[in-house]
């Protein structure tokens, strides 16, 4: 088995325009409204109420980097939120019992989106819209359509809401399980074969890689953390019929974008989490300049519409004939490494 000697990446705009981006919003907004901008009840807000979204984002990346839309994550955010507490109010569950119950629950309904993916060969895009479509359903029958109550009790707050180092827990969740989503995507083989799988599926499938098996588990794996971010922000802003589908799309853009950063053309954790930072850092400043509301829908949107174009731009440039380069051929990628060491044909 060969091995290949990583480069050392630059700190450059290629790998980190987001890093300097996020630093000229602090100096702006804060040159602009530094008695808003520059607070410590500013960056104890941002940090607290993005990691939720953040959480979610991570939920999309693991199927993304398998090559597969999930587009139930809203809802199913959604309905671990109103299921959570249902447990407790009305089934009188305690409070680990009912979280566990309610990430089980989810991470089951990414189990039936990755058997219709898998086993029944439905795009996945169409799938797991369906299956959002089904939750949501679900989730008005285990509310009654009405806004239900939070549980009557302290410990359910704290769960969310007590602070460590200044910053409400719910942070240092969020950078617990980032560090564990990206320990299993960079540090394992599972990671190495979601990876090669959303790289060039057919030629996984030669190595011997189990393809549909590695792709189903994906989507459990977005479910179960899909579940998660629902019971904490559940915890943290009380149970809501509507806000997972409003955190879908910031969801996406953060993904794509974080695509663009640290590791260019790869979907990875740590561009992820600093993409929906540096949109949340942008969307808060324009806000304390403007106070339009409309300005988190625009950003996202703009972000979202600019990072996929910007990966399928390096696509195509990387597609085109080396005959009409006038650059040499460029260093084999992670994931042709990976496939040379399964045993992919040349």
């Amino acid at each position: 088995m060969t091995t290949t000697a990583r480069r050392p990446r630059s700190l450059g705009l290629q790998n980190y325009s987001g890093l300097y981006l996020w630093a000229v919003f602090i100096v702006v907004f804060g040159a602009l409204k530094p008695h808003l901008f520059l607070t410590s009840a500013t960056l104890h807000s941002v940090a607290s109420a993005q990691a939720v979204s953040a959480m979610l984002a991570l939920a999309l990346l693991v199927p993304l980097a398998a090559g597969v839309y999930d587009l139930s994550v809203g809802a199913v955010i959604n309905f671990s939120a109103v299921t959570v507490v249902d447990l407790q109010t009305e089934h009188h569950l305690g409070i680990a019992a009912a979280c566990l119950v309610t990430v089980l629950i989810a991470a089951g309904i990414g189990a039936v989106s990755g058997f219709i993916v898998v086993a029944l060969k439905v795009n996945s895009f169409v799938a797991t819209l369906g299956v959002a479509t089904i939750v949501a359903a679900l989730q008005t029958i285990v509310s009654g359509g009405t806004q239900p109550y939070p549980p009557n009790s302290s410990a359910w707050t704290e769960l969310t809401q007590r602070t460590v180092g200044g910053f409400q827990v719910i942070v240092l969740y969020l950078a617990v399980l980032a560090v564990v989503v990206w320990w299993v995507l960079d540090h394992t083989p599972a990671g190495r074969y979601l990876y090669v799988i959303g790289g060039n599926a057919e030629a996984a499938r030669l190595t011997g890689v189990r393809v549909g098996l590695w792709t189903w588990l994906s989507l459990v794996a977005a479910g179960a953390i899909s579940g998660l971010a629902g019971v904490l922000y559940s915890s943290l802003n009380g149970p809501s019929l509507t806000f997972g589908q409003s955190l879908l799309l910031p969801a996406f853009a953060a993904v794509f974008l974080g695509s663009t950063q640290i590791r260019p053309g790869r979907f990875n954790v740590w561009g992820t989490v600093l993409a929906v930072y540096v949109l949340a850092t942008g969307v808060q400043g324009l806000q304390f300049l403007t106070g339009a509301q409309w300005l988190n829908d625009m950003f996202n949107g703009v972000a979202l519409v600019s990072a996929v174009s910007f990966a399928v731009w390096r696509q195509r440039k990387a597609s085109r004939p080396q005959a009409l380069e006038a650059d040499p051929p460029s260093a084999p990628s992670e994931d042709d490494v990976v496939l040379h060491e399964l045993g992919a044909p040349a």
